[in-house]
């Protein structure tokens, strides 16, 4: 019995996974076509995440459907395959982006096959031939590409077919006689399986990659959420315990309010009595006064010498006379002592809010690196001011307190408990955090070689009283400096003294600190910054930048 022809297009019985005709096909659930193995290499990647999916509408399976071969499908294929693949073309003019037919002649049509035997590209009409005639049956068909040229060899216009493994190139038969010669060769093919399986294990190596990147993201995420949590409690505490400080620190404003009034009641509380006796008294005394000078006018002696006795006795006593309020009384120690009540909280907050400022996090930032261009540093500058309260009294401070001088005489400083008062030191009001940078130039007459300016930085907790090394910039654990004498740099830290091999050459020094990465670098800073000395530690505590000077030198923090 004669087979019913088929008028169909090819194009329905493509693989969308392979894009070649269907081999065993099977229909999914959502009635998209493909091979058995393809379709099954595509779920096999997906057990991992536990949803399946069609490669083409995207359709999600929660549980891995069953395969079953589409038993009229194949035949179909079957058929297609036994009679040549004489299918209707579904034929259509080509398109810029397609290959176009290179037998056609006139209109060109789309080229469906590229032949890498015939070098040439056929549309639906002219590639029957190679299906139909046992001349062709050992061309080698490939899908319709734009980029034959790629498959030929530029030299002799032959297929490349052949790759030399010595050289890592492509080369047609003639080049392997002509140029390759002793030379490992293997076919495309060969080296494509080699490479196949290099690719397996690269995209294994990519999903592992993918998996410690999956999980290290859950672990950030979850990283991030717990210190989301953990900040939004600490705000609702400390909103929690401002608020019960608020409280307390009204409740002593009406106790200190209560106490001058009980202050004032105490000084005035005869007084008000006694001021009430004095009024009335003035009174009486101008009603007197009135009665005796109407009593001086009368012209009837009787009357005048009735009345005198009683109006001459003037009301009133003595005693009044004697009270007496201060005043001078004062309420100063009242005031005095909440200003420094005020400073002392102002000071505690601030240290506080600098120790809970550099307290490291959990998740650790992947640092920019260091600057290297003068611009670049100047982008971290932070504006510093020397703290007076810290300043020795053989030092000076000027320009709004961004130049410190050593002198020969005494200042008169009001004693502090964070005054230098042996060293000639100072330290800056401000701390630094994060990314900082400054500079700072020094000018004045070098008294000897072993003379010079010290610039540092120190925890809070540097010693200030006394000659001891606890108090002296870099012969602690507490600070770091560099020394820059007449001709040599050094650095101290924790009483190790580094002689630097550099040799100065500028006036100016630059100072950079990364306080998360726990690093500080110092510069010569000049036409181009010069490192001098780089100190890798653990910052635990907030630094302020500190300076020495001897004497006839001055230092200024530059803007």
């Amino acid at each position: 019995m004669a087979e019913t022809s088929i008028s169909v297009c090819e194009d329905q019985f493509i693989c969308p996974v392979c894009v070649d005709t269907l081999k065993d096909p099977v229909t999914i659930l959502c009635g998209h076509n493909y091979c058995l193995d393809c379709i099954k290499g595509y779920w096999d990647r997906d057990d991992q995440r536990g949803v399946y999916s069609c490669p083409q509408c995207r359709e999600n399976f929660s549980i891995r459907p069953v395969l079953r071969k589409n038993t009229v499908l194949a035949e179909l294929v079957a058929k297609l395959n036994r009679t040549g693949r004489q299918a209707t073309p579904a034929v259509r003019s080509a398109e810029p982006e397609d290959a176009v037919c290179d037998s056609c002649i006139g209109k060109k049509e789309k080229a469906v096959k590229t032949c890498l035997t015939c070098l040439a590209s056929y549309c639906e009409t002219h590639v029957q031939p190679h299906f139909e005639s046992p001349a062709f049956r050992k061309h080698t068909l490939v899908k319709a590409t734009t980029q034959l040229k790629d498959q030929i060899c530029s030299t002799h216009n032959k297929a490349i077919e052949l790759w030399c493994q010595t050289d890592q190139k492509f080369m047609c038969y003639i080049c392997m006689v002509d140029e390759h010669n002793g030379h490992k060769i293997v076919s495309v093919a060969a080296e494509r399986a080699e490479r196949q399986k290099e690719l397996g294990d690269t995209k294994r190596r990519a999903q592992q990659r993918i998996q410690e990147r999956e999980k290290k993201l859950q672990e950030l995420r979850q990283a991030v959420a717990s210190v989301r949590r953990s900040a939004q409690a600490a705000v609702e505490d400390s909103e929690r315990i401002f608020t019960e400080m608020i409280r307390s620190i009204e409740r002593r404003r009406r106790e200190v309010t209560r106490l001058i009034r009980d202050q004032e009641k105490s000084e005035l509380n005869d007084t008000e009595g006694v001021l009430k006796r004095l009024e009335r008294e003035i009174a009486d005394l101008r009603r007197r006064d009135t009665e005796l000078e109407q009593l001086s006018q009368t012209e009837d002696h009787i009357h005048f010498l009735q009345n005198f006795p009683s109006l001459c006795a003037l009301p009133g006593s003595e005693d009044l006379l004697s009270v007496y309020v201060s005043p001078h009384v004062s309420f100063e120690d009242v005031g005095q002592s909440v200003s420094q009540l005020k400073e002392r909280l102002e000071d505690f907050c601030k240290e506080e809010l600098d120790r809970l400022s550099y307290k490291e996090t959990s998740i650790t930032a992947i640092a920019p690196p260091e600057p290297k261009m003068r611009e670049d540093f100047l982008q971290y500058s932070c504006d510093l001011t020397l703290d007076p309260n810290t300043v020795n009294k053989f030092l000076s401070l000027s320009a709004g307190n961004r130049v410190v001088t050593c002198g020969s005489t005494a200042q008169s400083y009001p004693d502090h408990p964070e005054r230098f008062d042996y060293y000639l030191a100072v330290l800056c009001r401000e701390s630094v955090s994060a990314r900082c940078y400054w500079e700072v130039e020094w000018s004045g007459k070098w008294k000897g070689e072993e003379d010079g300016v010290y610039v540092a930085v120190s925890y809070k907790g540097l010693g200030r009283k006394g000659g001891g090394n606890e108090c002296r910039f870099g012969y602690n654990d507490k600070s770091w400096t560099l020394v820059r004498c007449l001709s040599s740099y050094s650095v101290i830290h924790d009483n190790m003294k580094t002689k630097l091999p550099t040799v100065p050459s500028s006036s100016r020094i630059g100072v950079y600190v990364d306080y998360r990465a726990g690093t500080l670098s110092f510069y010569d800073v000049s036409n181009t910054m010069t490192l001098l000395h780089r100190v890798q530690t653990k910052f635990t505590e907030p630094l302020y930048p500190g300076f020495g000077v001897n004497v006839g030198l001055q230092l200024r923090l530059c803007h």
